[in-house]
């Protein structure tokens, strides 16, 4: 699956999916410091799924209604992060089809698809 992962999220999400045969390019190697749009947009360029923790994402996909290849946003606590690699990974392969052009939220006892406006 093409992934883009945004400055955001944690890097051992990055490993657990490269390690996994997914193909993943991260904000923090090729764009440093990029906007919230030019990430979004990089992503809808390449058509991959943005991986964020980034909150401000929700208002640009429902509010702003910024096209999108599909978001994912991860809402764990610091005492679930052990686990985030794992969920994040298992999310991916599960749900690969219904990820594009969606925006969904994990947490670690929930997982929220709903299609993008």
């Amino acid at each position: 699956m093409h992934l883009l992962a945004d400055e955001s999220c944690d890097f051992s999400v990055v490993r657990k999916l490269r390690a996994a045969g997914h193909d993943v390019v991260a904000v923090a190697e090729v764009a440093l410091g990029a906007t919230d749009d030019e990430v979004i947009d990089l992503a809808r360029r390449e058509t991959r799924v943005l991986i964020t923790e980034d909150k401000d994402f929700g208002q640009l996909v429902f509010a702003s209604a910024k096209s999108s290849s599909g978001v994912i946003l991860i809402r764990f606590p610091s005492t679930a992060r052990p686990l985030l690699p794992e969920a994040v990974l298992e999310l991916v392969n599960a749900e690969q089809e219904r990820l594009f052009g969606s925006f969904v939220v994990i947490q670690p006892s929930r997982i929220r698809i709903t299609r993008a406006p």
